[in-house]
């Protein structure tokens, strides 16, 4: 265990963003926390999370993929890709540290996508355990450890002290690039705040919901329960719940004329939408229902179906404070749990 003392925190910054490029939640002007670039003066924000995921850095909303540019009928394809800079996510919650291994399963199995392969290898990750979670937050449902958060580095905040914990080579290798700021400690604090910790989480209103319900075996069941209507009946498709969340990896490509060639570019997409993944015949899913029931079929049983029981949501409840008319995940799993 290493120990930084609090008031070495911005020193501590620096040293990291002298090396590689830093990332932290910080306070915008509205007050809700999101991810920028440590720069002197920027303070870390002291939210439990920020409003968007730190997905992006991996899965961004935009992303240009590849240029062509046309000379009669020959056709140039130029990869308009850059080097990716190698760069530090800093306060990175447990949920969201999930959510990597989530997207993970997605985009680094065949054919894996380069894009997104790229920058987690760019990346370095220092996780922030949580001490203070919301009633919203439901993240123990899927084995989630607020206390212990995955990623390269993880870290511990009490009042005087930030203590640091290295799990990967990569996480070992940045201790040891600051090993001039840093110095081995004792980690009963630590022990101490995981402890007073795991009795709020303990304490969270949805942190046990019953999952039984949710598996393959009860795919048809589900898929025919005529309790979606009554769930989706107010849902007004504006994907806010999708692009808040942490796990969706939907998106859409498109082809822009520049004037001097065609940019190819995708950007994320909504299962939401009414005109999502349409075709020459149009959209396979024709009413709100059937794309509400997508969403959370997805992540309650198609998706775990498919890796090992993994769910594809991780309970950062983001969705259960921005969804405009009150309807998110946890309200799908009490209500579709009742059929036994």
């Amino acid at each position: 265990m290493l120990k930084l003392p609090i008031a070495k925190l911005d020193e501590f910054f620096a040293a990291i963003a002298a090396k590689e490029t830093l990332y932290l939640p910080v306070d915008n002007e509205g007050g809700q926390a999101q991810y920028k670039e440590w720069k002197e003066g920027v303070s870390l924000s002291r939210a439990l999370n920020t409003v968007r995921s730190a997905k992006d850095f991996f899965f961004p909303q935009t992303e240009n993929l590849m240029e062509f540019k046309t000379q009669g009928k020959a056709i140039e394809v130029i990869d308009s890709r850059k080097e990716s800079e190698d760069f530090v996510i800093f306060g990175v919650r447990a949920c969201d540290a999930r959510s990597f291994t989530i997207l993970d399963k997605v985009f680094l199995v065949d054919p894996v996508d380069t894009y997104y392969k790229t920058r987690r290898e760019h990346g370095t990750i220092i996780s922030l355990a949580c001490t203070r979670p919301e009633e919203t937050c439901f993240c123990p449902l899927f084995g989630i450890d607020a206390t212990e958060p995955e990623g390269d580095m993880r870290g511990w905040m009490t009042e005087d002290a930030l203590y640091l914990e290295p799990v990967t080579e990569k996480g070992t290798a940045l201790a040891q690039a600051l090993g001039d700021l840093l110095e081995d400690a004792d980690a009963a604090p630590v022990e101490e705040q995981k402890e007073n910790t795991k009795k709020i989480l303990e304490k969270l209103p949805f942190s046990k919901l019953d999952m039984e319900e949710f598996n393959g075996d009860n795919l048809l069941k589900l898929f025919d329960s005529p309790k979606w209507a009554g769930l989706s009946e107010a849902c007004l498709g504006c994907g806010t719940c999708t692009f808040v969340c942490p796990t969706c990896q939907c998106y859409d490509i498109r082809d822009f004329n520049t004037g001097h060639g065609i940019q190819r570019f995708r950007c994320w997409d909504s299962c939401m939408y009414s005109d999502f993944t349409r075709m020459a015949h149009g959209n396979p899913r024709l009413t709100q229902l059937e794309r509400f029931r997508q969403r959370f079929m997805h992540k309650l049983v198609y998706f775990p179906s498919n890796n090992d029981g993994e769910y594809g949501c991780v309970g950062c409840g983001r969705c259960l404070s921005k969804c405009p008319i009150s309807m998110n995940i946890v309200k799908v799993i009490k209500t579709l749990g009742e059929d036994k």
